[in-house]
């Protein structure tokens, strides 16, 4: 194995959820500087102006610090919940009745009934079957449904507020993943110019397809993230790959998740989507209360510090923060520490080491050629990097599903590709306009570039990929090992 010095470039990526936190002056910019390397735009709250505000402000920081920051719209999806309380809340005690009334007045619940957002839900329930309200904080079984009434008895009660929302153990809600809301926000995400759109509460296939029809032509350069937050999308292995070969990228939305299956088989679930997720040459995010704490503490709990870390050993590509940077009173400081996480985790030598694919036949040159670059970089003593010449970023992408202490460099001249494989585990993607360059110039200026960004130096290996028609998809067909000289030192 390669015995070259761990470099310490922080490999898995950070996801950012953007909100009022983040909009405090000077906070973006603190922010990215610390290592936010996509920022999420949550569709359930703001409005479109705010949005695109927001992702200016993003534009205008990363262009100043010379830093590729993707964009990801998280639609909202279906809204599952209850209606509003006249007093804002109540009291259900354990072993009381409760309603849910599709027909009561939103504003008029009590500590009896309460409408619902979701009208269609007594279609979807049957005597037996279990409510979890406000993330499973409150359980109602279900012992009859009346017309457009469900009666429930109250299984674990507690306090219940306005607008929550509610799983049914097991899955079942047969609510569409795309609501006429998501339809409008998905022509704002492309009027604003994102990178990744997030669909909410996929249940096959068939709902990514969609999103991808919805953003047509103009879209085809957004990635499609299918957020796996429904026991349906987890149920069978078929279903769960359909999901992924259908999107460019996967959530593990932990929340709702949870909820549906149960924390006992959360775990091993989140393993399992990570896992698949890498064989089938996509990317994953880890999602959901991974540092709240932070929220008002400027520090995290030692059971988030191995929440996070124990993502990053599985093999995770990012790990997300949510209420922490968009309303918490430490956005900046979570940042930081989510990074120190990280880092920490993969200083572990498992992080470094791969047997991806090794057993399995290839079909396409730039991934036999991409993958062979990662395990010849792994080997090869002496090696800093390992450098992809790449139109769409593709390359980098297989590249990065071979674990490596080494960093990927995705050189690409497209903005748009630079900011895609900000998500991509391992990758650092640099500006690098092959248009202008004769082809005899293109190695020397790659490693020239590599050298100016402290990726490289006088002495070492690095291992580059190309194809013989630059700029072209799928072109990838050249591998070289090359060394950096003084010629390269071009201050």
């Amino acid at each position: 194995m390669n015995n070259n010095i761990y470099v310490p470039i922080r490999r898995t990526k950070i996801v950012a959820t953007l909100g009022p936190a983040s909009d405090r002056e000077g906070e973006l910019e603190r922010m990215l500087r610390a290592g936010v390397d996509v920022v999420r735009l949550n569709f359930s709250h703001g409005s479109a102006d705010d949005h695109r505000q927001r992702l200016a402000r993003v534009r205008e920081i990363a262009d100043r610090i010379g830093k590729s920051v993707a964009a990801l719209a998280d639609l909202q999806g279906p809204k599952i919940r209850i209606a509003r309380f006249q007093d804002g809340e109540v009291e259900l005690d354990e072993g009381a009745p409760f309603i849910l009334d599709m027909e009561l007045d939103s504003d008029a619940g009590d500590s009896t009934r309460v409408g619902c957002d979701y009208k269609t839900l007594a279609d979807d329930l049957d005597v037996g079957d279990r409510l979890l309200l406000d993330d499973g904080r409150l359980v109602l079984d279900v012992e009859a449904v009346k017309g457009r009434e469900v009666h429930a008895r109250v299984v674990v009660g507690g306090t219940l507020s306005n607008n929550k929302g509610i799983n049914k153990l097991g899955g079942g809600l047969s609510a569409p993943a795309l609501t006429d809301k998501d339809r409008e926000d998905l022509q704002t995400a492309l009027d604003i110019g994102v990178d990744y759109m997030a669909v909410s509460f996929p249940r096959t296939a068939a709902d990514m397809e969609e999103a991808r029809r919805l953003l047509g032509e103009k879209g085809r350069a957004i990635g499609l993230v299918a957020k796996i937050e429904r026991a349906e999308a987890v149920a069978d292995e078929a279903t769960l790959d359909g999901i992924i070969k259908a999107s460019e990228a996967v959530m593990v939305a932990r929340g709702d998740l949870g909820v549906e299956i149960g924390d006992s088989q959360l775990i091993g679930v989140q393993k399992r989507i990570i896992k698949r997720a890498r064989t089938l040459n996509r990317a994953v995010i880890t999602a959901t209360q991974m540092m709240e704490s932070m929220i008002e503490s400027p520090l995290p709990t030692r059971a988030e510090v191995f929440d996070v870390a124990n993502a990053v050993l599985d093999g995770t590509d990012a790990v997300m923060l949510s209420a922490e940077t968009a309303a918490g009173d430490y956005p900046v400081e979570t940042v930081e520490a989510m990074d120190r996480v990280c880092l920490g985790a993969e200083r572990e030598r498992s992080t470094q080491e791969s047997g991806h694919r090794i057993h399995q036949g290839f079909t396409r040159s730039d991934e036999t050629v991409a993958l062979s670059a990662m395990y010849a970089a792994n080997h090869l003593e002496g090696v800093s990097a390992i450098a992809c010449m790449t139109s769409s970023g593709y390359t980098a992408l297989i590249a990065s599903r071979i674990h490596s202490g080494l960093p990927i460099v995705g050189l690409a001249h497209s903005a748009i590709a630079q900011r895609r494989m900000a998500l991509y585990r391992g990758v650092v993607s640099l500006a690098f306009d092959t248009s202008r360059m004769e082809a005899s110039a293109l190695h020397g200026n790659a490693l020239a570039l590599l050298v100016k960004e402290g990726l490289a130096h006088v002495g070492d290996h690095v291992i580059v990929t190309r194809g013989d028609h630059m700029n072209a998809h799928g072109g990838t067909n050249t591998m070289k090992v090359l060394r950096v000289t003084d010629a390269h030192r071009r201050d």
